[in-house]
C-alpha cells in the first residue's frame, strides 16, 4: 500500500474544528502571494526582454547604417578619383546615362569648385549655384583630410517637388585635391533619410517602435516611426533626450527607458538602445514602446487575478465543509484481542510496515471501500502519522487526490486472486516518509493482510545508474545511446500510424574556436546555453540528444513533410545566428544542419542518423549557418572526396604534378611580358584531374601548403631549364594559397628555390588573393616586405571577389591588380560593367599599380579594355594554358594576338 491518507479524527476536539477554515486561509494567501510574485516575475522578465532587444535592434541598425554610409564612402571616392582625372563637367552626366544615381533616394550628386560653384550636378538647377556658405564648404576647405563627412542636409537639397527641411535627407561631401594636393573643391551628395529607414514597420519593431540616426559630431538626426509617420514638428523630437547626451556619446553602447521629461515628444514611454558605428561618426538609435512590452505581463496579472479569486472561493468552501466533516466522529470497530496481539507480536519486531484492511460492502454484495483495521508503528511511520491516527481510516479518505480509483481497485483485484505484489513510486507528498515500496496484499477472509517494504534506496541507486547512463551530465540531454535505444519505437509507431519523421543533425560551426580560444570552462557553458536554446524551439514531442561534442539530433515526432521539417531548422539557423553572451562577452557560432526525412531516406535509426550527417556536412561543406536535406548524391561525393583525398596524397609523395602556363600580353601591341604558372595533375589512371576538382581539397586538407612549395620549385627550375636552351625570359607568375601565405615562410621557399636553381628574383612575381591579406595586419605587412626585399613584384589576385578595400591597397603597397574574370564578362554585357572597370583601372593606376584584366574571351572585350586603358590582358583569346615546351615556343613568338591560340576555356 503507498498511501499518505487524509488526517481524520474520530473523537469531537476543538483543533480538527478549526483547523480546515485556517489551512484554507493560509492557502488562499499563499495563492495570492504566487499570484503577485508570478506577476512581478513576468513583469521583470518582459522588461528584461524589451531591454534586451532594444540593445540588438540597435547593434543591427548600427551595422545597416555602416554598411549604407561605406557604400557612399566608396562611390564619393570614386567620384573623386574620376574627377581629379578628368575635370569633365559632364562626368555626372556620363554617369547617369550609365544608370548611375537613378534611385530616387539621391536627391543631388554634385562637383563644387574651389569658389563654391556647382559644376556638375545631376540636378540641373543647381548648375552654377554657390555653395562657398555652407558649413561643410568650409570645413573641407580649411582641412587638408580627404575622410568623407556625413552631415544633414540643407533646405536646398529638399526634393524638386517640395521644400526639403533640415532633419530629412543625409549630406556626404568629400574634398577634391589638386595635382599639388591643394583645395580644388567637393564632392556632394544628398540622400533622402528614407534610405536608412524604410525598413521600419511595425512587423521590426512592434507598435509605436522608433529609429533613429545621430551624428555624433554635429546636428544630423534622422527619424522614423514604425507605422512609417514622421513626427510633427521640425525640431527633432529627440530633442527632449538631450539629457541622455551624456551617456550616449560617451558610452559606445547602451539601453535606457526614456519616458515623462526625458522622453519622447509624442508622450509615450520607450525603451532606447543606442550604439555608435565603429567606422563614422555616428550613433545608431531604437525605440521600443514601454507599453506595449508590458502588455502581455498586465494580461498575465489580470488572468492570474481572477484564477486567484475563483481558486479563494472554492478554497474557503472546502474549509467549511472540513469544519463540519470534522465534527462528525466515526467510530473504531474493535477486532478480537487475540488477533490484535497475535498481529502485534508478528508485526512490531519487523523494519516492514504492516496494515489489516477489512473490506466494506454494500447492500448488494459489492466491495465499496476497505478500512484499516490495524497496522504497526513502522506502517504508520511510512505516512507521517502514529498507528491510533490510522488504524479506523478509511481506504478512499486515504487515498483522496493521491491515487484515487486506482489504489481501490488494486485492492479488489487481490481480494479477487487472493494474491498480489508490485513495486510502487510513492506521490511526491511532503507528508510520507517512503519513496518507493514493495507491497504485498494476501487475503485473509473478509480482509487484506498488506505489507509494505521501504525499497528507496535501491530504486535510487536504480534510478542513478539509468540517468548517468541516459541523461548527458552537462546538458541534462538525453545521450547518444539513449536516444538511439528510444528511436526503434518511435519508428514503429510512426510505421503503425502513417505519421512522418523527420532527423535533424545539428552541428555547432564555430565552437572550436571558442573551446581553443577562451577554455574549457567557457566551452562548457556554451554548450549548456546551446542546449537550452535548441529545447525552446522544439514541441514537447520532439526528442533531442546531445550527440557527442558539439553535435546534437532532433527528432521531430509527428513531422508533416519537408515544409515542416524545413521551417523548424530555419528557426534553429536563425536562432543559433544569435551570439552567446557570457560574462560580458558575445560568442558567435552558429549552425549547421542536416535532414534526413522518414521513411524516404532510411527506415532505421542508424541509416537516418548517418544520412543526416552526411546532409549537414554538405551544408557546411556550402557554406556554413544553414540547413540541408539528404540527397543520395551528398553519400556518393563523400565517397569519392575520400578517394580522391588519398589519391591527391600519393600524387603529393609520387610527384604527380606538373606547370602549363597562360601569357600575359600588352593590351595594345601583344607583346609578351609574362606568364602564370597553374598547377596541373596527371594521374597514372585517371588522367588530368580538373584543378576545380583538386585544389579545393588541397586548401581544405592543408595539403595546398606542401603543393605550394612545390610549384614554386618546379616554377624556378622551368626557368633555369629555358634559360639554359637559350630562350628570352619572361617573369613568371606563382599562385599563392591563403593558407600558404597565413603560414608564412613563403619568402625562405622562395629565396632557397632561387638561389638552389640560379635564378634572379626579377623573372618571379607572386600572385596573393585579397582574403590571404585578411589576417594580422602586422603580421602580413612583414611578409610582403620580406617578399619585396627579394626583389619580385607583388600581385593582387581576383580582384573584386573578395573583401575589395582601397585603404588596405593603399597601405599594402601591390605592384599589379589582376580584375577578376567576372568583371571581364561584365565589360559587353551591361554600361554599369564598363564604369566599374574603368573605376578599378582609375583607382589603381592613381595607386600606382598595373592593372591586367583576366579571362579575356573575345576580340570585343579587348577593343573596350584598350579603350579603358587596361595595361595588361590575359585569357583564352590570346592563348590557352599550354605546357612549357609549347610556352617557350610563345616567348619566341613574342607578339601573340595574331598566333590564334583561342581555344575552350579550361577549368583553372
Amino acid at each position: 500500500m503507498s498511501k499518505h491518507p487524509t488526517h481524520l479524527s474520530f473523537r469531537p476536539r476543538p483543533f480538527p474544528v478549526f483547523a480546515w477554515p485556517l489551512l484554507a486561509v493560509l492557502a488562499c494567501a499563499a495563492l495570492w502571494i504566487l499570484t503577485l510574485v508570478r506577476a512581478n516575475a513576468e513583469l521583470a522578465r518582459a522588461e528584461a526582454q524589451v531591454r534586451k532587444d532594444a540593445g540588438a535592434y540597435a547593434e543591427a541598425y548600427e551595422q545597416y547604417i555602416t554598411r549604407s554610409v561605406g557604400q557612399m564612402d566608396q562611390i564619393t571616392m570614386q567620384l573623386k578619383f574620376s574627377w581629379e582625372q578628368s575635370r569633365d563637367p559632364r562626368l555626372l552626366d556620363d554617369l547617369r546615362r550609365d544608370g548611375m544615381f537613378t534611385d530616387s533616394a539621391f536627391r543631388v550628386v554634385a562637383l563644387v569648385d574651389r569658389n563654391g560653384i556647382v559644376r556638375s550636378s545631376t540636378r540641373p538647377a543647381l548648375l552654377g549655384a554657390d555653395l562657398s556658405g555652407g558649413q561643410y564648404f568650409g570645413q573641407h576647405r580649411n582641412h587638408i583630410s580627404t575622410a568623407l563627412r556625413v552631415g544633414a542636409a540643407p533646405p536646398v537639397f529638399g526634393k524638386a517637388d517640395r521644400e526639403g527641411k533640415e532633419g530629412d535627407g543625409v549630406l556626404f561631401t568629400r574634398r577634391l585635391d589638386t595635382a599639388d594636393d591643394e583645395f580644388d573643391g567637393i564632392v556632394l551628395m544628398a540622400v533622402e533619410a528614407r534610405y536608412f529607414t524604410s525598413f521600419v514597420s511595425p512587423a521590426t519593431l512592434g507598435v509605436d517602435g522608433v529609429v533613429a540616426l545621430a551624428g555624433s559630431e554635429g546636428r544630423l538626426r534622422i527619424e522614423q516611426r514604425s507605422d512609417g509617420a514622421a513626427f510633427a514638428d521640425t525640431v527633432a523630437p529627440l530633442l527632449p533626450l538631450l539629457p541622455l547626451r551624456g551617456a550616449m556619446w560617451t558610452s559606445e553602447r547602451g539601453v535606457r527607458l526614456a519616458e515623462g521629461q526625458d522622453g519622447f515628444r509624442d508622450g509615450l514611454p520607450r525603451v532606447l538602445g543606442w550604439r555608435h558605428s565603429t567606422v563614422y561618426p555616428l550613433v545608431a538609435l531604437v525605440g521600443l514602446s514601454h507599453s506595449a512590452a508590458q502588455a502581455g505581463a498586465q494580461a498575465y496579472w489580470l488572468d492570474g487575478r481572477d484564477r486567484a479569486i475563483v481558486a479563494s472561493i472554492g478554497l474557503l468552501l472546502l474549509g467549511m465543509a472540513g469544519a463540519v466533516l470534522a465534527r462528525r466522529g466515526l467510530q473504531r470497530e474493535r477486532e478480537q484481542d487475540e488477533v490484535r496481539r497475535a498481529y502485534r507480536t508478528a508485526t512490531e519486531s519487523g523494519n516492514d510496515g504492516f496494515y489489516m484492511a477489512a473490506a466494506v460492502r454494500g447492500r448488494e454484495g459489492d466491495i465499496e471501500d476497505f478500512r484499516i483495521v490495524d497496522c504497526n508503528e513502522r506502517g504508520a511511520f511510512f505516512y507521517g502519522m502514529k498507528r491510533e491516527e490510522l488504524v479506523g481510516a478509511s481506504l478512499s479518505r486515504i487515498d483522496n487526490a493521491l491515487f484515487g480509483e486506482e489504489l481501490l481497485a488494486t485492492y479488489r483485484k487481490a481480494m479477487e486472486a487472493g494474491f498480489y505484489e508490485d513495486d510502487r513510486k510513492m506521490p511526491v507528498d511532503n507528508r510520507l516518509n517512503i519513496g518507493w515500496g514493495r507491497r504485498r496484499l494476501v487475503r485473509v477472509g473478509n480482509g487484506l493482510a498488506v505489507t509494505l517494504q521501504d525499497i528507496s534506496e535501491r530504486k535510487e541507486h536504480e534510478v542513478q545508474l539509468e540517468r548517468l547512463a541516459n541523461e548527458d551530465s552537462l546538458t541534462g540531454l538525453a545521450t547518444r545511446h539513449a536516444f538511439l535505444a528510444a528511436m526503434p519505437a518511435a519508428l514503429a509507431g510512426a510505421r503503425t500510424s502513417g505519421a512522418g519523421l523527420a532527423l535533424l543533425f545539428i552541428d555547432l560551426d564555430e565552437f572550436k574556436h571558442v573551446n581553443d580560444s577562451h577554455g574549457h570552462a567557457t566551452g562548457d557553458q556554451l554548450l549548456k546555453s546551446a542546449a537550452q536554446r535548441l529545447l525552446s524551439l522544439l514541441r514537447p514531442t520532439d526528442q533531442v540528444a546531445r550527440f557527442g561534442g558539439d553535435e546534437f539530433v532532433v527528432l521531430l515526432h509527428p513531422c508533416d513533410g519537408e515544409r515542416q521539417a524545413a521551417s523548424v531548422a530555419a528557426r534553429i539557423v536563425e536562432a543559433f545566428g544569435v551570439p552567446f553572451l557570457f560574462k560580458d562577452e558575445l560568442h558567435a557560432v552558429g549552425a549547421s544542419v542536416g535532414i534526413a526525412m522518414y521513411p524516404r531516406d532510411g527506415l532505421d535509426a542508424e541509416t537516418l542518423v548517418r544520412h543526416s550527417d552526411i546532409a549537414m556536412y554538405a551544408g557546411k561543406n556550402e557554406g556554413k549557418g544553414q540547413y540541408r536535406f539528404f540527397d543520395p548524391a551528398y553519400s556518393q561525393n563523400l565517397n569519392s572526396r575520400a578517394r580522391l583525398k588519398q589519391r591527391l596524397l600519393e600524387a603529393v609523395e609520387a610527384d604527380q604534378f606538373l606547370l602549363h602556363y597562360q601569357p600575359r600580353v600588352d593590351a595594345r601591341s601583344g607583346e609578351l611580358l609574362s606568364m602564370e604558372a597553374l598547377l596541373r595533375w596527371r594521374h597514372p589512371e585517371l588522367g588530368m584531374v580538373p584543378p576545380g576538382d583538386f585544389i579545393p581539397l588541397a586548401e581544405a586538407t592543408g595539403l595546398i601548403v606542401r603543393i605550394g612549395e612545390a610549384v614554386i620549385d618546379k616554377a624556378c627550375a622551368q626557368l633555369a631549364a629555358w634559360r639554359a636552351a637559350g630562350a628570352e625570359l619572361v617573369p613568371v607568375s606563382i599562385n599563392v594559397s591563403p593558407k600558404q601565405f597565413l603560414r608564412g615562410g613563403v619568402q625562405r621557399q622562395l629565396s632557397a628555390a632561387l638561389s638552389r636553381h640560379a635564378v634572379p628574383a626579377s623573372l618571379i612575381e607572386v600572385e596573393i588573393t585579397e582574403s590571404a591579406m585578411m589576417g594580422d595586419h602586422d603580421d602580413i605587412l612583414a611578409e610582403l616586405a620580406a617578399l619585396r626585399a627579394l626583389g619580385v613584384k607583388l600581385h593582387v589576385d581576383d580582384f573584386g571577389t573578395g573583401y575589395s578595400s582601397l585603404s588596405q591597397l593603399q597601405r599594402l603597397k601591390m605592384d599589379v591588380l589582376k580584375v577578376d574574370r567576372a568583371f571581364t564578362n561584365e565589360l559587353a554585357r551591361s554600361k554599369e560593367g564598363k564604369v566599374f572597370f574603368q573605376a578599378i583601372v582609375s583607382m589603381a593606376h592613381a595607386l600606382g599599380m598595373s592593372v591586367v584584366a583576366e579571362g579575356v574571351e573575345t576580340e570585343e572585350q579587348l577593343d573596350i579594355l584598350r579603350g579603358l586603358d587596361c595595361n595588361e590582358v590575359q585569357g583564352f583569346y590570346i592563348a590557352r594554358p599550354v605546357p612549357a615546351d609549347e610556352m617557350a615556343r610563345m616567348m619566341h613568338q613574342r607578339f601573340l594576338l595574331d598566333l590564334g591560340l583561342a581555344a575552350e576555356p579550361p577549368t583553372q
